[in-house]
């Protein structure tokens, strides 16, 4: 079939972003992003395109380009979901807080109300997308709804997970390593529908890096890559401790291992710890699946992954309250930094939000600086554990404009997110206006300010 229409329900860090390649490149496809959150809407029609709500590195230029050409962003799902030949479906699955899985199975409840709206309004046959990750075999869920509260039309189901890493979104989508599609291969309608989806993408990726499958393999790969690419971080991550124990360096432990061919040298960077929406909630998805499916040697290896994360992220609040001597009441650290990681706003599962609540239950004052993370998402992400107060995180808790302002008196600065703005401070003179003895924290060492040869730090990865 020959696509015209594209509708995607989900403006968010996945839909906006793919919806704005795919309309740059296929110019003759119009490509509608739909979503009931109004202001978010309204950020991406918003007259200066640099106040689009995701940032990424060459994405406003990407939306400049087909916003309002052949790119629209609407609040009107129902009329994007009737004019559409293809839907995509991008919204939150996140972790269940409630009821059976609780704390580790994916909530599909937006998935189910996406597609109970769709089947309400679709009055031909449609090809239906999932792109949000999901556990496998979430198609069949999704095709029993579609197929048995319709009106009569037929559905296809195709899987086409992301494979994004936040801060390199666009070059990501502009160059991926692989596309992959699942669907009901066995068929002709299937097939078709495959070939649809891939006669999108060949309009600038080579069709020997689009991969098709069934669905079931699709849905299940994007859940292990994320859980591979974790499961390195927490690797490097343990071995950090066990370093600093016996006085080896875990970056020149790292820089060895990642030469190695067979092994490679990304995401071998100790760190605080991964964060993002993705991992951790990807992680514990496969874990409740093995579990589900009686294989707990499976779900405990892991599982262990999600246990070192969050020992690094204690542990290098630990390592603050130790060595500002066994105290921080009343002191005043500094964070620089409070994104996942750097070149993007999202601030998802963030190392940064868990340090800083562990510093706070000791007292301590945070001052925290970071380039693309605003005021109010800063005090949301605190607010949302629910520890304390609101009034009491905004007693003990300032946000700054400059990482000046955030260091200047301060007993201790972290750095939370790699910034490469970060690296062209001028860290003489941040020492000179912290308070003495002054410490830097960077994720992988304590770094003592006590002489001017200990200036200078390396700096590491967060996650993806």
């Amino acid at each position: 079939m020959k696509v015209k229409n594209i509708c995607c329900i989900g403006a968010g860090y996945v839909g906006g972003p793919t919806m704005a390649v795919i309309a740059q490149k296929c110019p003759e496809i119009n490509v509608t992003v739909v979503d009931i959150n109004e202001k978010r809407i309204a950020a991406w029609n918003d007259e200066n395109v640099e106040n689009i709500p995701i940032y990424e590195p060459g994405l406003s230029a990407v939306v400049a380009e087909a916003r309002d050409r052949n790119l629209f962003f609407s609040t009107d799902v129902d009329a994007a979901i009737d004019k559409a030949d293809m839907i995509f479906i991008s919204v939150n699955t996140p972790t269940k807080t409630y009821g059976i899985g609780k704390g580790m199975a994916a909530d599909l409840k937006y998935i189910e109300l996406c597609a109970r709206q769709i089947a309400r309004v679709a009055k031909d046959d449609k090809i239906v997308i999932e792109k949000s990750t999901l556990p496998v075999r979430t198609a069949e869920a999704l095709k029993s709804i579609l197929d048995n509260t319709g009106n009569g039309v037929k559905f296809q189901i195709l899987s086409n997970p992301e494979f994004l890493a936040e801060g390199t979104a666009v070059e990501d989508l502009l160059d991926p390593d692989r596309v992959l599609i699942g669907g009901d291969i066995d068929t002709t309608e299937g097939m078709d529908a495959v070939q649809a989806l891939v006669d999108v993408y060949a309009h600038w990726v080579p069709k020997d890096q689009i991969l098709t499958t069934n669905v079931w393999s699709s849905e299940l790969s994007k859940l292990t890559a994320n859980a591979f690419l974790a499961q390195r971080v927490s690797s490097i991550n343990s071995l950090s401790e066990l370093c600093e124990k016996t006085g080896a360096d875990v970056n020149e432990v790292s820089r060895a291992i990642g030469m190695d061919s067979r092994i490679g040298s990304k995401f071998l960077k100790s760190s605080v710890g991964f964060g993002g929406s993705c991992f951790q909630k990807d992680i514990l998805n496969l874990v409740y699946i093995a579990k589900s499916f009686g294989l707990n040697e499976v779900a405990d290896y892991w599982e262990q992954v999600i246990i070192m994360n969050d020992h690094q992220k204690k542990r290098f609040a630990e390592n603050i309250v130790k060595t500002l001597f066994n105290t921080v009441s009343g002191k005043k650290i500094a964070f620089l930094g409070w994104a996942f990681k750097k070149d993007t706003n999202d601030t998802r599962e963030s190392a940064a939000i868990y340090v800083a609540d562990y510093l706070l239950n000791e007292q301590a004052e945070i001052v925290i600086y970071d380039p693309k993370v605003t005021e109010e998402q800063i005090y949301a992400d605190l607010d949302y554990l629910g520890t304390r107060s609101e009034e009491k995180n905004r007693k003990l808790v300032k946000v700054v404009d400059t990482p000046v302002n955030a260091t200047e008196g301060a007993h201790a600065v972290a750095v939370l997110t790699e910034w490469d703005e970060f690296k062209e401070l001028d860290w003489n003179e941040i020492y000179k206006k912290m308070l003495k003895p002054a410490f830097l924290f960077d994720g992988r060492k304590i770094l003592d300010r006590k002489s001017k040869e200990a200036i200078g730090f390396d700096f590491y990865a967060i996650g993806s």
